[in-house]
């Protein structure tokens, strides 16, 4: 058995030796799997936007988009196409290889769906990858999703089965699992992952790992969050994560699931240079970057490629359409619905 031989059938307890490695030994294991697939000097590079904020009916304690808490934050309408398309070519022109758009609802309605369907055709038109998370999808929704184009879909487990009652009771566990399922009978590729500090134990991170890891296809990103603490959620005081352990959750990560890019999401603003240089050691290869990951803020788009000069690392970049004419007919296309489209209505109205 090769370093990287790609499993579905991890234990607990073969993740949790792993996790209790030696950190050094860990850590050039996970490089060493990591080379087998990847440049060690390449991170795909994404940028989120919130094109619908606040006013979510989920009780997600972690979040302050969720109606529940009172943590200040505004809710606002759906996004104008226009803005969100200016927002892509910004991205675009700063190096981003996929656009990634997100939505406070627990799952999409009709009359949402036009507008969103739109963004997906409009955005890819642009040459970058897409990528949103909406919430829970049925198997209709999947579908005009991938038809529109849309390349990945964001949909998290955030922990383990065991502690996923302590985070959130508005939807199940098996609700989660069934909207991966649907996405990927639909064709487009997973974005899964989870958050880490939240007050779970060991056993609740490698379990989330083993879940993602024995799925019949692993996503093509795990997104390895760091809580951001936000005033007036439930989740506001909970003890500091050590950033060792969160290091090791990354390497971790990459040895059970060498093919999927791993990326460093939400919580870096708390990290130092030293922090994500370890990750990026330890097989991270994709991050977001920009002002802010939805609601959270994130280090500015200047200081992650400060670093990555430092690091001697690159932006990765995607293939663009293979050929010019495939490229105009998405232009084409994205013009076709932009002439009979209306810009936006008032979502945060809705109570879903």
């Amino acid at each position: 058995m090769t370093a990287s031989t790609t499993r579905h059938d991890w234990t607990l307890q073969e993740a949790r030796a792993l996790f209790n490695l030696p950190f050094n030994d860990l850590l050039f294991r996970a490089q060493t799997v990591h080379r087998e697939h990847f440049d060690p000097n390449e991170v795909q590079v994404s940028t989120l936007l919130s094109i619908k904020t606040g006013a979510c009916p989920e009780d997600c304690k972690y979040c302050p988009q969720s109606g529940h808490y009172n943590t200040g934050l505004e809710k606002e309408k759906l996004l104008e196409i226009e803005k969100v398309i200016a927002e892509a070519r910004v991205a675009k022109d700063k190096g981003a290889s996929r656009f990634c758009m997100g939505a406070a609802w627990r799952s999409p309605s009709k009359k949402d769906m036009p507008y969103v369907l739109d963004m997906v055709r409009q955005v890819k038109s642009l040459g970058l990858e897409t990528c949103m998370t909406l919430g829970m999808l049925k198997e209709d929704e999947a579908r005009e999703l991938a038809d529109a184009g849309l390349d990945y879909y964001n949909h998290n487990l955030d922990t383990s089965e065991k502690f996923y009652n302590h985070i959130i009771t508005t939807r199940t566990y098996q609700d989660r699992l069934d909207t991966l399922d649907n996405v990927r009978r639909a064709g487009m590729k997973v974005c899964c992952g989870g958050i880490m500090g939240m007050g779970e134990d060991e056993d609740d991170r490698v379990g989330l790992l083993v879940q993602l890891a024995n799925l019949p296809q692993h996503p093509e990103s795990v997104p390895v969050n760091m809580l951001v603490k936000v005033k007036g959620t439930p989740l506001e005081g909970v003890e500091d994560l050590d950033p060792f352990d969160f290091v090791r959750i990354i390497a971790v990560a990459r040895i059970m699931m060498p093919e999927s890019h791993v990326r460093l999401s939400a919580g870096r603003e708390q990290m130092n240079e030293q922090m994500q240089a370890l990750c990026f050691m330890a097989g991270a290869n994709s991050i977001f970057y920009g002002e802010k990951l939805l609601t959270t803020s994130n280090p500015e788009a200047d200081a992650d490629m400060q670093l990555f000069r430092k690091l001697g690392i690159r932006p990765e970049q995607r293939e663009q359409c293979a050929t010019e004419a495939q490229e105009e007919e998405a232009i084409a296309e994205a013009v076709e619905y932009e002439a009979t489209r209306h810009l936006f209505y008032d979502a945060s109205r809705e109570s879903a």
